[in-house]
Order: C-alpha cells, then structure tokens, then sequence
C-alpha cells in the first residue's frame, strides 16, 4: 500500500521541482522544464496526471500571489484565488488529454501543446516546454521548433531515455558555448528602477527627467533609445507636444510605453517619437494580462473599461528601415505572440516591461529569459527595457 502511494507522490514532488528550477528565470535552465512531459507520460493514473500537472504549473508561475498582492495593494488572498484560477486551463487541458495508451500519446501530448499555444487556452498559456527550444537549438530557427516539438513527443514514448540524453548533449553544447543575444545596430535599451511610480507620476517633472535619459543615451550614440512600458504615462496631447519639442535637439528616435485611454477602455502601447519631431502610436498589445488588464466580462455586463487585445494585430512594426516584433510584459511569458511575428521575419525583437510589482519574485527574471530565448532561436537581435 505504501509504494502505491510513494510513487505518485514522487512524481509531484519532482514536477514542483522542475517547475522551481525550469522557470527561475536563467535561460540555461528552462530545458529543465522538458521534465514535465516526461512525468506527464509515466502518470499511471488521469489524477496522478493532474497532480503532476498542477504541481509544475503552480511552481512555475509562484511569484503570481506575492505580484498580485503588491500590485492590487492587497493580501495575499486575492493573488492565491488567481493563482489557482490561472492554473485551472493548463491542469485541464493535460488532465483530460492524457490516456494510457502508448501509442496515442504522443498525440495527445502535441495536441496538448499546441492548445496551451493558441487562444483561448493559450492566454494563460506560461511556463510552456516549447521555449526552451532557444537553449537547445540556437539559431536554427523554425527547424530548431520542429526538432522541439519532435523531441518532446519522443519523451512521451518509450524511447525517452535517447531523447532525454540527446537533449542533455545538445544543451550540454549549447550551454558550452552560449552568447547573449546581441543589440541591433544603433539601439539602446534602457531599464529603470522607479517602482510604482512610473507611469502614475506623470507630472512635468518626471517627463523632464525620462527626456534627460533619453539625451544621455543619445549622447552615447544610439540613434534608436527604448524605454519600459507605460514609461510615458497617458499619451496625451500635452505630453505628445512635450516630446515633440523635445526631439528638436536630440538625434534619436524614442520608442517609449505609453497608455492610450478612450470612452470604452484603453490600448497599451508603444509610440515612436522620431528626430524630425513627428509622432506615431506604433505597437497595440496583442495581449494584456488577464484580469488585471484584459477584463472581457465587462462587457457581458454592459461595462466598459479594460484593456483591449488586439490577439493577431500588429505582428511587426516599420521602424526606420527596419522591422520590429515589439512584446510588452505578458506577452513575453506566452507562446503565440512571438511566433506570429516570426512568420513575418522580422530584422530584431524589442521586449518592453513594468515589473515593479514583482518585486521578491522572479517574474522579470522569467520574462528576460523567455525573450533571450526566443531571439536566440531565430537568431534575431533583442533590444530589452524594464523598469522595477
């Protein structure tokens, strides 16, 4: 009776642990999360499967209750009821997808993947094997995601012990002979450390301010300077005319965060402000985070605010002479936004964020790491800004 009990429990305990190390956020770890097939696979029963499912999913994405809490200025209650709602799709879709024919599993696994990839289910689609494929095939692109996808569907077979230890070689190699993704010509990202603040305190001082840093990373020679999301506050007139007049005496182009606020709710986006003094909203989020921002049952009850997603919008953006897939926040944690902007091939990936909130977790950390791998899996240059 016991060892009916020991081995289940064996299981959870090391999808929580996978989930821990996988999702720490250092890009050489993820492929540790390639573990959780693999437990999925040697599930002998559809609840220990579940568990298994939820143990990794919850250990992933942990920081979400004390990142709730802080931003929601609340207990921790609130960021807990989240959590486990957020988890509800992923042990789902794992949980009724999984069976104990061999045969089928593979199938059935694949199928699981591409569901945690896509909407709807893929809007809480994190902490996703899949992007590890950025650690184990650098640059090889689209072949690289096909060599993923083939490899996770040989750990939920018979075969997984080869595919296992040819993962651990590649990654072994990979980790051999790593390099961080490089800059694009003439770009700067630049992180800041102002906390809640930004993009709250929007006074005239504060602009000032954000406009000497821009001068100094001009002065340094960037012809392109990126600043975090919501950097800028409500782009409003008067803040447009502010950075108008502002761009007459710098050479750079600025690609700051902004929030677009109308009658029915609001845009996160990123607006260029270029040397010639002219102004454009460039980039509309694909995806918000759920609840927080996105809050698509409001109108269910004639409400209105929230933030919109835009899911398909935008893939890439014109800047210069070249072409960006911008991510904000949230959308670097999920899958289909940065594939859909690779089919269109864009020249670099500019990943924007505003994690003050997560202060004491590592879901910044998580967010960096999952934007350095996709850019290493298609050899893109990555241009990053976070505030914290």
């Amino acid at each position: 009776m016991c060892r009916d009990y020991l081995r289940p429990a064996l299981l959870i305990f090391v999808s929580i642990a996978i989930g821990v190390v996988g999702w720490s956020g250092h890009v050489l770890l993820l492929p540790v999360a390639l573990g959780f097939p693999l437990l999925w696979s040697i599930s002998r029963t559809r609840l220990v499967a579940a568990l298994v499912s939820a143990g990794y999913f919850l250990a992933a994405s942990r920081g979400l209750p004390q990142g709730v809490a802080a931003f929601y200025s609340s207990d921790i209650w609130r960021g807990l009821l989240l959590w486990l709602c957020a988890s509800l799709s992923f042990v789902a879709v794992h949980t009724v997808l999984w069976t104990k024919n061999s045969g089928v599993r593979p199938f059935r696994y694949l199928l699981a993947a591409i569901i945690m990839s896509i909407p709807p289910f893929g809007v809480t689609g994190w902490a996703h094997p899949v992007t590890a494929a950025g650690a184990l095939f650098p640059g090889l692109g689209w072949w690289g995601l096909g060599f993923m996808t083939a490899g996770i569907a040989g750990l939920v077979t018979r075969i997984w012990p080869a595919v296992a230890i040819t993962f651990a070689g590649l990654w072994l190699w990979s980790a051999a002979s790593w390099t961080e993704p490089g800059l694009p010509n003439g770009w700067r990202g630049v992180d800041l450390e102002l906390g809640a603040s930004l993009g709250r305190e929007a006074g005239l001082h504060r602009q000032r301010d954000l406009i000497a840093t821009v001068r100094n990373a001009a002065s340094d020679g960037a012809r392109y300077v990126v600043l975090p999301e919501t950097a800028l506050g409500f782009w409003t007139p008067t803040v447009e005319r502010l950075w108008k007049s502002a761009s007459d005496d710098t050479d750079a182009t600025v690609i700051a965060g902004a929030t677009v606020l109308d009658a029915t709710g609001y845009d996160n986006v990123l607006v260029a402000i270029d040397r010639k003094g002219g102004s454009s909203i460039l980039y509309r989020e694909r995806m918000p985070v759920p609840g927080s921002m996105w809050q698509p049952w409001r109108f269910l009850f004639g409400e209105s605010g929230g933030a919109r997603a835009d899911f398909f919008a935008n893939p890439v953006v014109p800047i210069g002479a070249s072409r960006a897939a911008p991510l904000i926040c949230y959308e670097q944690l999920i899958v289909w936004p940065i594939l859909q902007s690779m089919l269109h091939d864009p020249d670099f990936v500019v990943a924007v964020g505003n994690g003050w909130w997560t202060e004491g977790t590592s879901i910044v950390a998580i967010q960096r790491a999952a934007a350095t791998a996709w850019a290493k899996l298609f050899a893109k240059p990555l241009v990053i800004a976070f505030n914290t």
